[in-house]
Parts: C-alpha cells; structure tokens; sequence
C-alpha cells in the first residue's frame, strides 16, 4: 500500500534532485548583501530577545533544508567563526552545499544528506537552527518543529518561515489547474515549464488567474514556475495555523523576522485618529492576534517568517524607554556587525565633510516608517563605534566636542542636554538593531 507522505517525501527529493534550489552560481556571494545578513546573524534575533550581545565564535549553527548551499554560505558569513553544518533530502543538493562553502574557503562546515525530521540522528545540539523556505514543504511541518527544538540548546533560537495561504492564494490555485493537467505527476522539467508558460499566455490578460499569478518575470525567467506554480509539496498557512503549531510543540514565538514590516498601526493613515472601536480594541490585542488582523487587513507578505525558541528561556529586561540616565552612563554601546564595513563608514565620514544627511536604511532596510534622515553632525559621534563597542559617556563627550555650543541660546552644551540628544539618537537606532545597547552591572 502507497504511503501519501513517503510519496511526497520522494516527490520533493526527486524535485530538488533535478534542480537544486536556489540556482546562484558557486562563486557568487551573499558578503555585501546586507539585509540577508542581519537575519542570519545569530546576534540579531539574540539581543532581540534577551537584549544581550552574544559572540559567534565556537557557536554551531544548522542550516535545515540547505539546498546547493547559499543560505549555509550566507551563515558562514554572518556568524563569523561559528561551525556550520547543513543537511538537506537531496544529494544532489548536498554536494552543491559542500562545494559552495569549500570554494568561499570555509573547509569546516560539515553536510549531510538527511530529512530534518531525522536530525536526532546526528547526535548534537545547535546554537541557533536555520530553516529556510524548507518547513512548509515538509508533508507535517510540527514533526519538522519537533525535530529542530530536540537539537536546540535552551538558549537557542530558530529561524524558519511558512508560505503565506493568504499571500499566494491565487498560486495553489494555479497549482491545483497544472495539477489536474498532469504536470505535478512526476518531477517537473523543461516540458512542463513550458507547458504552464504557453497556458498563462495563451489567457487572455483580463482572467484573474492570469493577472494574479503570472507576470513578465516569468516570462524573462520561466524556470521561477518551478519553484511557484509546479512547486511539489507546496502549502500556504495563516498566522493562526503559525502559532496552532508553535502550541503543539512548545516553541516560544519570540518575533517575526521582518518585525517592522508587520507593525499594525502603520496600516492606518493616522494611526492617532482612528475609529473610536478601533482605537479602544487595537491596544488590547495580544500580538498573535494583532499579526492576525494584520494579515486579514493586508496579506502583502509571502512569508510567515519568524523566531521561536525554547519556552521562557528569554531574559527579561527594562525597555530603554524606562531607563534612568545612571542606567544608560553604564550602558555600552555597539554597532550591529553586519553595519561593520568600511564602506558604510567612509560613507559616513563623506556625509558628515558634506554636510548630508545620513541613513542607516540604505543598508539594513528594516522600517516602514522610521530614522530615515539623520543629522550628520550628530551621528558623528558614532564613528568610534567602527573600532569596537563604546562607553555611553564616550559618546556623549564626543557630542560635546563636536557641538559645544547650544545653537538657540549660544549657552555652551550642558552634560545633560547632550546626554538627551545622544539618547535620542540611539534609541531611534536601537528600535531596529542598528545599534546595540549592553548594559553593566
């Protein structure tokens, strides 16, 4: 008797087999692409819940689901130091992810041709699990979750994501047309690739089907029907199925990966002038059901992508918003390590010599709404922080070198005056981990 899961299980294998995915040639490198960066690197979604920095080194981290090995890569680079291992359904794909890291020079990382719901059999315990555009094609993503949390340390931290059901309705149903064809049979190929391109284009531009799932990018890319409409094992879920799952297998929701992006509020032309029902309700929403509304209002996003971890293994902590001035006088300062180039500091010095604006957003572009602009002479007081971690005070006295004179009352610069200016700067940064605040006992 045929076992559904075994035969999508193989159906998935036999897919990737014959395309591995993502498709990036070996020499191509995710080192300048910053935003990608910022999401694998452990210190990222570490202080995001414990407001702690944690270094990399020694860490050991698991790519699950690495396919030809670009996110392993993207790893590799964004925890520096730290031991990668990966494995994937495909062996195909495996030799692919060995062969990346090896050319890029990083001859530690270790991968194995393995289910992830079979990770147990590797025998150890990860730092941080990465799970990329992988859980949702698994025939029971909680055995996929299962799996991963028996392999977390208690401070770990995965990252992993869902295809948004609601985002890409109109692609399953795309999938249940090429199904009824025949095309999701056997592995997909060449023929069937043309198959669903000549049917899209063969429709007239007004069909919904058309103007909803198809675009030029096929068109100009046509093997990108691989991986959306002829996507073996494919399925959408809903925020609510998101945390149904986190539920059943104990995993704490620590936060979206795109946080910013899922901000409620923002949704609302004057979020300071809303309906009375809206605003007496809004405010008392818990997150999930916030995120909840937020997918219902504007299902814009194409992943659930997200942080879980072990439950109550978080450290509590008093937001900066309630710090007194002796907290934030023992407070060190650090700028994210993916901000950490020399580029992006030469181009701040520029910035301050011409006298421009600044924007951290032209390399971690994090918020819909937020410090966009900054006063170049102001952010020159973080310039120290391109040589390591800085003392608050360090900066503050900085700030009072640079302007010493208040600029409305010709008054010199009081410490507490630049004290508040410097406050605000960090904590306008801060809300998105551009910098790092680590306070001392």
């Amino acid at each position: 008797m045929n076992n559904p899961t075994l035969d999508l299980k193989e159906k998935i294998r036999q897919q990737f087999e014959a395309t591995p995915y993502p498709n990036n040639s070996v020499e191509e490198t995710p080192k300048n692409k910053l935003n990608l960066l910022y999401v694998y690197n452990f210190v990222t979604s570490f202080y995001l819940r414990n407001q702690e920095i944690i270094n990399t080194k020694d860490k050991v981290i698991l790519d699950a689901g690495c396919g030809s090995g670009y996110t392993s890569l993207a790893l590799a680079e964004a925890n520096p130091d730290a031991k990668i291992i990966g494995v994937d359904l495909s062996a195909e794909s495996v030799k692919l992810a060995r062969q990346r890291l090896l050319y890029h020079g990083f001859d530690h990382a270790e991968f194995y041709t393995l289910s992830i719901e079979d990770l147990p059999q590797l025998g150890m315990q990860f730092d941080y699990i990465n799970c990329d555009e992988t859980l949702y094609l698994l025939p029971d993503p909680v055995l996929g979750l299962q799996a991963m949390k028996s392999v977390l340390q208690p401070h770990g931290i995965i990252h992993t994501n869902l295809h948004s059901y609601r985002q890409r309705f109109y692609y399953y149903q795309a999938q249940e047309l090429f199904q009824l064809m025949g095309l999701l049979d056997s592995t997909p190929q060449e023929l069937e690739v043309e198959l669903v391109r000549e049917t899209m284009q063969a429709l007239r531009d007004d069909v919904v089907l058309k103007q909803k799932a198809w675009d030029s990018a096929f068109d100009q890319a046509p093997n990108l029907a691989l991986v959306n409409h002829l996507l073996q094992g494919d399925k959408g879920y809903t925020v609510k199925q998101m945390f149904a799952m986190l539920q059943a297998t104990d995993l704490e929701f620590i936060s979206m990966v795109q946080w910013r992006h899922w901000e409620l509020m923002d949704l609302f032309k004057n979020r300071d002038d809303l309906p009375a029902f809206l605003a007496m309700s809004l405010p008392e929403l818990s997150l999930e059901e916030q995120l909840h509304i937020f997918e219902l209002l504007h299902p814009a996003h194409r992943l659930l992508d997200f942080w879980c971890g072990h439950p109550n293994q978080g450290k509590l902590f008093e937001p900066i918003s309630e710090w007194t001035l002796a907290d934030w006088q023992s407070t060190k300062v650090h700028l994210h390590p993916q901000l950490r180039t020399e580029q992006i500091k030469q181009d701040l010095i520029n910035c301050v010599t011409q006298g421009n604006s600044w924007s951290v957003a032209n390399y971690i572009n994090l918020p819909l709404k937020g410090p966009i602009d900054l006063d170049p002479n102001l952010v020159a007081c973080l310039l120290p922080l391109w040589e390591g971690e800085q003392p608050f005070d360090s900066l503050v006295q900085r700030w009072l070198l640079i302007k010493p004179i208040n600029a409305v009352t010709l008054e010199p610069m009081s410490y507490e005056q630049a004290c508040v200016q410097v406050q605000s700067l960090l904590s306008k940064l801060e809300v998105f981990l551009y910098v790092l605040l680590e306070r001392c006992a």
